[in-house]
């Protein structure tokens, strides 16, 4: 039995699709060859391709989780139910309907009556497959640099003006500007459509900003299941991710729903009772709230609904197909779904040739940095939390203008490959080659403000472990942390903090960073001269 594939040129959302069969080795045939091939069944994701000039049985697949969404009719000013094959492109005697439950048979046949002897229950392998995959999680995460302790936020939009990106398109950076960068991770699934209709550079340019504050933006066609299996949480819409979501009982929060979900569906039913986003509040306390405190099963359970016999839709789609085939069904059962793959975000710049492999990508990376003292008079807690800059400077969210007499706020830069705009604007400056030993990390950080002269403190790392800061015309200390390891923007954000307070920089304070609470250990260095910074600007 041989497989052939054919692409409808005249489709609006053509764009990549021939790229993607190609990449998996599909055989194609031309779309004009079609009604010269002898084949026995066809097999249709599209309701729009016409196949009025074919012949046999034709398969209908649905979209996502079935039909549940009402499309402009681009034959005529009206709308149709997504997934019902016009009959002026397939007769209505041929088409067969995959649905996943009896009440998706409901919506099908009260907008095509003709349709009734063609349902073919099936259940829905994509969910299968994520029921099976869930035991991958820790993979998934990891895959996606999720700290161990850390959350990952899963923005999900569909495709049309009422998607979340086509309602609020700037989302995606403010979840960055509102979420410290060291214990959280924002991904980005959207529907091919999206891509399709604008093409990936326009996408790509829409997200440049979001990109380069660390959005991890995947794949519409490998890679969202996984990353979805790897969420704590679901700021979604009408598509079906966020109802894949709910279903799988992740915290759902709607940031857009569409008035062209079919009422009285499961996905109308979770829009009626799923916790709204308010953009104009603080994005964080709702995630927190969300993931700590969201009862999911109300959700899953109107989720579950859409699907019917779990973990069998392999199968009965197997005899639903040998059946149109006429062909006896194997005895032997069907393979077992594997796991999806480890997801692999978009990489935010392509490299250039010269970049030697494990090289990390070039350009300065900035963040701004929120430190708060408490028992400022000794300098006991420094707590540090830091945002993408690249977020923060369009979307300053609450950490731009820290409360107390001890909460300071500073830009921080780790220098690269140059002098970015970022880099002659920090107060903390930082490099990340280690230096060997305490005495060349502190020539390379005078050097550092040497070369930026409005930099205050400057961080380097040794090969000890340790890091050196330098502070401009005054004390060079070298600063141990006990625990997981930090970077140097980290251990000069210490410092940085203690001066601000007029503390002594040399001492003892403890760390509160990432989730954890470590000890810090700030020394002298032989030869520099010891004691306390007048002034920093923020």
């Amino acid at each position: 039995m041989d497989v052939l594939f054919a692409l409808d040129p005249t489709s609006a959302f053509h764009h990549g699709v021939r790229e993607l069969l190609t990449t998996a080795g599909a055989l194609t045939v031309a779309w004009g060859d079609l009604p010269g091939l002898d084949y026995d069944a066809i097999v249709t994701a599209s309701e729009n391709a016409d196949l009025s000039r074919t012949r046999g049985p034709v398969l209908v697949l649905p979209h996502g989780v079935g039909f549940h969404k009402f499309v402009p009719d681009s034959r005529g000013s009206g709308q149709r139910l997504a997934g019902v094959v016009p009959a002026a492109l397939l007769q209505p005697e041929r088409a067969w309907y995959v649905v996943s439950y009896p009440g998706q048979a409901d919506t099908l046949l009260a907008h095509a009556p003709r349709a009734a002897a063609h349902v073919v229950h099936a259940g829905d392998p994509c969910y299968d497959r994520l029921l099976v995959s869930g035991t991958s999680r820790a993979a998934y995460r990891a895959a996606l640099g999720v700290p161990a302790a850390g959350q990952l936020v899963l923005v999900s939009s569909t495709w049309g003006p009422q998607s979340l990106l086509g309602r609020d398109p700037e989302l995606p950076l403010r979840l960055l500007a509102d979420l410290p960068a060291d214990t959280h991770r924002v991904a980005l699934v959207t529907h091919p459509n999206v891509r399709s209709a604008h093409g990936s550079w326009r996408l790509r340019t829409a997200l440049a900003a979001a990109r380069e504050a660390g959005l991890l933006v995947v794949p519409p066609t490998q890679g969202w299941q996984a990353t979805l299996l790897a969420a704590d949480a679901v700021v979604g819409d009408h598509g079906s991710v966020t109802f894949y979501a709910a279903a799988l009982g992740i915290p759902v929060l709607q940031a857009a729903f569409g008035d062209e979900v079919v009422p009285g569906t499961p996905m109308a039913e979770l829009g009626r009772t799923a916790v709204r986003l308010d953009a104009a509040l603080p994005l964080r306390p709702q995630l927190d709230r969300a993931v700590a405190e969201q009862d999911t099963a109300g959700a899953a359970d109107v989720a579950a609904r859409a699907f019917q016999a779990p973990g069998k839709a392999q199968s009965l789609l197997r005899t639903a197909l040998y059946g149109l085939l006429r062909l006896p069904e194997p005895a032997w059962e069907p393979p077992r779904l594997p796991p999806f793959p480890r997801p692999r975000a978009e990489p935010r710049d392509p490299p250039p040739a010269s970049l030697p492999p494990g090289d990390p990508p070039p350009g300065d990376t900035a963040a701004v940095v929120r430190t708060t003292v408490s028992g400022a008079a000794d300098g006991h807690t420094v707590s540090v939390a830091r945002y993408p800059a690249a977020a923060a400077s369009r979307h300053p969210g609450d950490h731009a203008a820290p409360e107390g007499p001890y909460a300071f706020r500073h830009l921080s830069c780790e220098i690269r490959d140059g002098r970015s705009a970022a880099a002659e604007r920090a107060s903390v400056l930082t490099r990340p080659g280690a230096a060997r030993g305490t005495h060349a990390a502190a020539r390379a950080a005078r050097a550092l403000l040497d070369d930026f002269p409005g930099g205050l403190v400057a961080g380097v790392p040794t090969t000890g472990g340790t890091h050196v800061v330098a502070v401009r015309d005054a004390a060079a200390v070298e600063v141990a942390v006990t625990g997981p390891p930090v970077d140097a923007g980290v251990a000069a954000a210490v410092a940085y903090a203690r001066l601000r307070c007029g503390v002594p920089l040399p001492g003892t304070a403890d760390l509160s960073f990432a989730g954890r609470t470590e000890d810090v250990l700030l020394t002298p260095l032989p030869g520099t001269a010891a004691g306390t910074a007048a002034a920093a600007r923020p």
